[in-house]
């Protein structure tokens, strides 16, 4: 399959599922549904991305082609992100320990990626954040899901636009990120940096 072919099932399976997400949000849907469908479809946003990757060797090789530095600049979304959750939190519309560790894990990591990006090149640094990055999105998951299956009121706005993006979209995308960039390292190990950085 022609790398131009991928490329154009990869932006539209985004814009799909973004789009999708948005429409939901934004007809009462994912209001209306069970806390727990809902968390269990921000855990799915990572795991499907996941299982398509490891089952389809065309987009593997696509997402390698891609380069871990793309892998890793995209993170600096979450700067975004975590301010987001930030103003959410400012404005007594989120619980104060999500905020405390969805918000400033995403801000740190977000600023992480970018003083990667600056250092000089060697592979342990990718290692490092990608883990570092991970670490961030099982924190701040896991505290999320904690809080909706404990039936914490403020978390029903976590499923309203626009900040809903960020767990049904963002966080999926984000984190199967993280897995691909983990299986490109682990292949790059003991050979050049450079040819996993494209």
């Amino acid at each position: 399959m022609k790398r131009e072919s991928i490329e154009k099932k990869v932006v539209a399976g985004l814009m799909i599922w973004g789009g999708s997400v948005a429409i939901a949000a934004y007809s009462g849907f994912l209001q209306a549904i069970p806390r727990e469908l809902g968390a269990a479809l921000a855990v799915a946003g990572i795991i499907i991305p996941a299982v398509i990757y490891f089952r389809n060797a065309p987009l593997r090789e696509f997402i390698s082609g891609l380069g871990i530095k793309t892998l890793t600049v995209f993170h600096i979304w979450r700067i975004g992100a975590g301010a987001l959750f930030l103003f959410y939190g400012a404005n007594d519309l989120l619980p104060e320990i999500f905020v405390a560790n969805a918000g400033y894990g995403d801000i740190a990591v977000g600023l992480l990626a970018a003083v990667v990006l600056l250092m000089p090149e060697w592979n342990s640094k990718y290692w490092v954040f990608h883990v570092v990055g991970m670490a961030d999105f099982v924190v701040a998951v896991g505290t999320g899901l904690t809080l909706v299956l404990s039936g914490n009121a403020l978390m029903n706005n976590l499923f309203q636009l626009p900040v809903v993006l960020i767990p049904l979209f963002g966080v999926g995308v984000s984190g199967a990120m993280h897995i691909f960039a983990f299986d490109i390292l682990r292949k790059s190990k003991g050979t050049e940096i450079s040819q996993a950085i494209a």
